[in-house]
């Protein structure tokens, strides 16, 4: 009976990353898109650059999700992880393009003196991010646990670092807001790279070893 039950338990718990990556899903987009329109909209360079990256979020979570998904059917993953390694890639070089965005973005900002907008939009969708993305890792790291998924707690350090930067980018968006700091905005943009440069070496690092993109902090072994 032990050994007829483990398949069944295991099954269940690799449905639960299946669902549980659904929501990162979900999240990431509707984050993306609210953090690129609120970012255009009020010039915030932070605001966007914070999009652009739930954008690569984005990629490999769906990635995950569709590995999840095959082994919860019991289907042949050949074809997911020759998807893991092109989005590996596709990682590397959208977080490289994506430094090179905010250092000479906010650069450009901070030296032509440039005043973002108040964006309350954003300061929501920060403040979200700093209370359910630790809420979401610790799901991730419970299940990956379970499951033994070095893919999937390496997407709860992703989800740890959006947190990170979420709480970064509410102090930059608040500074701006209610003391009329107006180069927090292009401050907190370059202190993005504390992360963004990171992540950019290990996906890169993922993409020629072969293994999946995500990558983040100590998640990958």
């Amino acid at each position: 009976m032990a050994t007829a039950a483990l398949p069944e338990r295991l099954t269940r718990d690799v449905r639960a990353g299946v669902r549980v990556e659904q929501l990162t899903v979900g999240w990431m987009t509707l984050e993306a898109l609210l953090s690129i329109g609120a970012g255009v909209t009020a010039g915030s360079v932070l605001l966007t650059a914070f999009g652009l990256d739930s954008v690569i979020e984005l990629v490999t979570g769906a990635v995950l999700l569709w590995r999840l998904a095959a082994e919860a059917r019991g289907a042949a993953l050949e074809h997911v992880e020759q998807a893991e390694r092109r989005a590996a890639w596709v990682t590397g070089v959208g977080l490289g393009l994506l430094c090179l965005y905010v250092v000479a973005s906010a650069a450009a900002s901070l030296l032509g003196h440039r005043e973002a907008e108040t964006s309350w939009v954003g300061l929501a969708v920060a403040a979200a991010a700093v209370v359910g993305m630790p809420l979401l890792a610790r799901r991730k790291r419970a299940i990956a646990a379970r499951i033994g998924s070095a893919a999937l707690r390496a997407d709860a350090a992703c989800s740890v670092t959006c947190a990170y930067m979420a709480g970064t980018m509410l102090v930059g968006l608040a500074a701006n807001a209610l003391l009329g700091w107006w180069w927090a905005d292009g401050l907190a943009a370059l202190v993005f790279l504390r992360w963004l440069v990171p992540e950019a070496r290990e996906a890169l690092a993922a993409a020629r070893a072969g293994r999946a993109a995500c990558c983040c902090a100590d998640g990958c072994d």
